[in-house]
């Protein structure tokens, strides 16, 4: 049996908004503990609870952690929240994969300026990566998927699709 598998995966980078979001919350905790006790008394310890709620079904949202999968002609991107939670955000056959190569490669350029074409980033947002982009055909629609594959996944499915794969 002739099988394919590779794995990889990469921290993204926190945005600015996901910061925005951890301080207005622990912001908010804070401020309603220290002033909202002495103008709304019980009500407040309520607001308190409500809050840390909030924060623990929202925090583990703002840290993901993307892993690709390739096995057998099919790569996998999973979400994975804090370390613990993972949840499949898409799945492509490479029988509907028309292009694979760098980003800003000129084998993607006939995509490049294509308004129909949806981007998909599955990075880590770092500033110094090199990204590989897929150009997957899902019915009617072209999308295009950024991620950062190892150079053992790129070796396995070049080996499964050799013509869809281009290096420079």
């Amino acid at each position: 049996m002739n099988e394919s598998y590779a794995e990889a995966s990469v921290k993204q980078k926190s945005s600015p908004v996901n910061l925005l979001i951890k301080v207005l919350l622990v912001t908010a905790v804070i401020f309603v503990l220290l002033f909202g006790m002495a103008y709304f008394g019980p009500f407040a310890i309520v607001a308190v609870g409500v809050l840390i709620l909030v924060c623990v079904i929202v925090f583990p949202y703002l840290s993901v952690e993307i892993e690709y999968v390739f096995c057998d002609g099919q790569l996998d991107f999973d979400k994975i929240y804090s370390g613990n939670k993972r949840k499949t955000a898409m799945r492509i056959d490479f029988e509907n994969v028309e292009q694979m190569a760098p980003a800003g490669s000129h084998a993607l350029d006939s995509y490049q300026n294509n308004p129909n074409v949806k981007t998909v980033d599955f990075t880590s947002r770092e500033r110094d990566i090199k990204p590989f982009a897929i150009i997957v055909r899902q019915g009617e629609q072209l999308t295009k998927l950024l991620f950062e594959p190892s150079e053992k996944m790129v070796a396995m499915i070049k080996q499964k699709a050799p013509r869809k794969v281009s290096d420079y």
